[in-house]
């Protein structure tokens, strides 16, 4: 693979694709970085670092084919929230077949760990269909399945209860989940991208370190220097949110992923693992 190729980097602006982007290019490897609108503050900060910055639009044939045209692999994720399951099957699978189409040489696609064991879980079904369909093409492939991500911990309605001092999670106090932090995912995906004759047609889940609820909410505990405890929160409350989140705790819970951690890090010690102690730390919560 000519490695003077651009990379393309879909999802640029967000955690994963823009961790991505970030390990290519400490790398040395030019960049590509693929958003619905350039003129973000995520755009700007990534075309600072030294990236091309190119509108692209996983509805718009066209745009896709300008985006990637002379690229020589491409990072690709999907996503199901802010649209709907069909709409990210239709639109991760014209992603990559407008990479094959303009000669694109080696793909890695993001998917979800344990996504190829009939979970039933909506959300990692629909990127099993899309891993399928990779594996169609005729293009060097590699799929990575992160496990849960330390950035969940983070945002939304997790922020909101650690702000009460509650760590509220729908999974017991002592069952373990393999945590992954955006960076790792963006630094395996760079050591794969870099190597395509190692990590070609292999499907790999990938987490850094296993921890349970109480675990999590002491660390956070320990960054923010408030006292956090773990609560867990009923299925049905889930449910009534989400009953795609519903299943994937309920999965957890029943059955639980399975990723080889001790062997990741025995095998890929370039890619640094992160620790959820180490993780939260480095982040400021402001509680």
């Amino acid at each position: 693979m000519n490695i003077s190729l651009p990379v393309a980097v879909s999802g640029a602006t967000g955690a994963q694709g823009g961790a991505a982007a970030r390990a290519l290019l400490q790398l040395g490897r030019p960049v590509r970085a693929l958003t619905r609108d350039p003129a973000t503050p995520a755009a700007a900060e990534l075309r600072a670092l030294g990236a091309e910055v190119v509108r692209a639009d996983f509805d718009d044939e066209a745009s896709l084919a300008t985006a990637l045209a002379d690229t020589g692999a491409l990072f690709a994720m999907s996503t199901p929230f802010g649209s709907d399951l069909s709409a990210e099957i239709r639109q991760g699978t014209a992603l990559l077949d407008a990479a094959v189409a303009v000669g694109v040489r080696h793909i890695v696609f993001t998917s979800a760990a344990n996504a190829d064991r009939s979970t039933g879980i909506p959300h990692f079904e629909s990127k099993w269909r899309i891993e399928r369909h990779l594996a169609t093409l005729d293009v060097t492939w590699t799929v990575i399945g992160p496990g849960v991500f330390m950035e969940n911990y983070a945002n939304g309605w997790t922020m909101e209860s650690l702000r009460e001092g509650v760590f509220a999670l729908p999974m017991p106090p002592g069952r373990p989940l393999p945590l992954i932090a955006a960076r790792d995912i963006g630094a395996f995906a760079a050591l794969a991208l870099s190597r395509p004759a190692e990590f070609g047609g292999r499907r790999i889940d990938i987490a850094a370190q296993w921890r349970t609820p109480e675990q999590i909410a002491a660390a956070i505990g320990a960054a923010s220097g408030r006292e956090i405890r773990h609560r867990e929160v009923p299925l049905t409350v889930a449910e009534s949110y989400s009953g795609d989140l519903a299943a994937m705790f309920r999965y957890f819970q029943e059955t639980g992923l399975d990723v080889d951690i001790d062997g990741l890090r025995r095998d890929y010690p370039e890619v640094g693992w992160h620790t959820l102690e180490k993780w939260a730390t480095d982040r400021e919560w402001n509680l």
